[in-house]
């Protein structure tokens, strides 16, 4: 029988946690209502507040109003204090952002990312090199990365990112010797569930489920408050459920993949196998047309292109048929979809919708979200990553 119990040095770090995302949340506020929300003595409020300002977490903002008696001194983050660094890597270019405490960003560059995971690393710690250089007198609370592929939880190694083409890559190890700061890796779909719960719109959901769509599909999954991550990170890989052993072959290797259905590659695959060859194209010009990116897939569509049009509406049925298995399994309040495909979500929802109506088997009342990637979610989540561990 190994039990064991809370030491008053932990109680401790939990009200200060408590108190610090109190103050997070709910900036300005005052000693008096940090005491009533969180039921402690106004002395230890008090203890715990002077603590943070003395290392420089919190500062006092303006002074507060009240119809009579001494005017509280409100409290809020100091963002002068410290900044956190996100990555954000993508298949073709990687995102590198300066952050202050309220995940609000200074500064972002981006930079190709380079085939050769070793060569990578090695530009990518140069640019953070030359970030912190730039910017001297911020203290760096750390680096947050988030990756398109499954993150080994313990080891913090990429273990497989099929877009990437890269297996068993350590980033952490040579980007901390590089900065001399400490680096957490997430895979970027819990990136943008933590974003989600953490500072985004739907802060302190319980239960949701984020949905990226780029290159891949991969599913970031919060439940009952806790970002779900399974044996050694391996959880949330719904995007390499195979629905169809004789379907696409999948960068993972399997056959029949969700994403490789639904995703911006099997969209481009479509298009350009010109998928719906009994129906012509507008002129003789677009007859022979192909396209290299989602992007131009849109472009295309948005002017009218019949092909195109046919291509989302299928892709937005299969996206349907995923969601609908996460409802049926999971019963989130909310599913987030991440990606560029919402910007087209006029046309794509009301198919979703029928689709998820016609085949979730629940009445869990779950709402689809398209989320505004000028949000950038995944940059959020990377910052998260850093700060969870001194506010919760």
């Amino acid at each position: 029988m190994n039990e064991q119990v809370a030491s008053s040095e932990t109680a401790r770090d939990i009200n200060r946690s408590i108190v610090l995302n109190l103050i997070r949340t709910n900036q300005p506020i005052s000693r008096a209502d940090l005491a009533r929300a969180t039921k402690l003595q106004r002395s230890t409020i008090s203890l715990i507040v002077e603590q943070l300002m003395r290392e420089r977490w919190v500062v006092e903002a303006a002074v507060g109003q009240l119809p009579r008696g001494r005017k509280p001194r409100l409290l809020r983050l100091n963002t002068d204090r410290a900044a956190i660094i996100g990555i954000n890597v993508m298949p073709g270019v990687t995102t590198v952002a300066l952050a202050d405490l309220n995940a609000n960003f200074r500064e972002q560059v981006s930079i190709p990312t380079i085939a050769d995971a070793d060569e990578f690393i090695q530009s990518l710690s140069a640019r953070v090199r030359t970030l912190i250089r730039a910017n001297p007198n911020l203290v760096y609370e750390g680096i947050g990365v988030s990756l398109p592929g499954r993150v080994d939880y313990i080891s913090q190694k990429l273990a497989f990112a099929p877009n990437l083409g890269w297996k068993l890559v350590d980033l952490k190890t040579p980007l901390e010797r590089a900065t001399r700061l400490p680096v957490q890796i997430e895979n970027a779909a819990n990136a943008c569930a933590l974003a989600q719960v953490w500072s985004g719109p739907h802060e302190g959901t319980q239960n949701l489920v984020a949905v990226t769509v780029s290159e891949g599909i991969g599913t970031g999954i919060i439940a009952n408050g806790h970002l779900v991550r399974g044996e050694r990170g391996a959880a949330g890989e719904f995007g390499h459920v195979s629905w169809n052993g004789g379907g696409p072959t999948c960068g993972c290797g399997s056959r029949g993949c969700w994403e490789t259905y639904a995703s911006n590659l099997a969209a481009i695959r479509n298009y350009n196998c010109g998928i719906s060859r009994n129906r012509p194209r507008r002129n003789r010009a677009q007859a022979h047309a192909s396209v290299s990116s989602f992007d131009d897939l849109l472009v295309l569509a948005e002017g009218g292109d019949v092909t195109a049009c046919e291509v989302l509406d299928r892709m937005a049925y299969y996206l349907g048929i995923g969601i609908a298995m996460l409802i049926n399994g999971l019963a989130p309040s909310i599913i987030t979809v991440v990606g560029e495909v919402t910007r087209v979500w006029e046309r794509v929802d009301p198919i979703i919708q029928r689709v998820v109506q016609e085949r979730s088997r629940n009445d869990a009342g779950t709402r689809i979200v398209p989320l505004d990637s000028s949000t950038q979610p995944r940059l959020r989540g990377t910052v998260a990553l850093v700060l969870q561990k001194h506010f919760q």
